[in-house]
């Protein structure tokens, strides 16, 4: 496993998943008059994370230092955040659980289908799309909203959230039509030699 800076911050948005949903568990008793401050703090850190993202994946390529280990960890970490942030909302009843539902089963979807065709050497197939980058944008925004779940600056971010998760389930659903339709051809042809 090579060792560098982007790896490491990926490897920090692992460890930020967990700290981001222990904050929300954290008892009212023990926060005092703080307990508004965890939505904040888990907000944060969710921000933190999803630049981590971005950050990691633009130093490996301008170092040059993209692996094939970093290749896969790197939407796991992605998935694994996305994931707990959600089971988190739903369980404090700012999530409808169909919506994480879609949303996660996506994800679980085109990891396998991505999964298959690098095995089959047809990945360029399912690489990532316009369409799933404004999906994930929209999710990254509207997550981090609805984990602070209050108003900021006049900002109604309950219900700004609500409509780009909405936004983003939709998008999950038709960027999923989209990668299927385009891998379809060889999924026909590889249940064809099945048969």
């Amino acid at each position: 496993m090579p060792i560098n800076i982007p790896i490491l911050l990926t490897w920090l948005r692992v460890a930020l998943i967990p700290l981001m949903v222990g904050v929300l568990y954290i008892p009212d008793a023990w926060l005092g008059s703080f307990n508004k401050t965890q939505g904040l703090a888990a907000t944060l850190i969710f921000i933190v994370a999803a630049l981590t993202d971005w950050i990691d994946g633009f130093l490996a390529r301008r170092w040059n230092q993209t692996s094939a280990f970093g290749a896969f960890l790197d939407p796991v970490a992605d998935k694994l955040m996305v994931a707990g942030a959600l089971l988190v909302l739903i369980e404090l009843d700012r999530v409808n659980a169909v919506i994480a539902f879609i949303i996660i089963g996506r994800e679980i979807t085109i990891s396998a289908l991505r999964e298959w065709m690098a095995q089959i050497g047809a990945s360029k197939s399912v690489a990532v799309s316009s369409l799933g980058k404004i999906k994930t944008i929209a999710q990254m925004v509207a997550i981090p909203m609805l984990l602070y779940y209050d108003s900021i600056w006049g900002i109604n971010l309950k219900f700004w959230g609500d409509i780009l998760l909405w936004v983003a389930a939709v998008l999950t659903v038709w960027s999923m039509f989209y990668y299927l339709r385009k891998a379809w051809p060889l999924i026909k042809e590889s249940a064809g030699h099945l048969l």
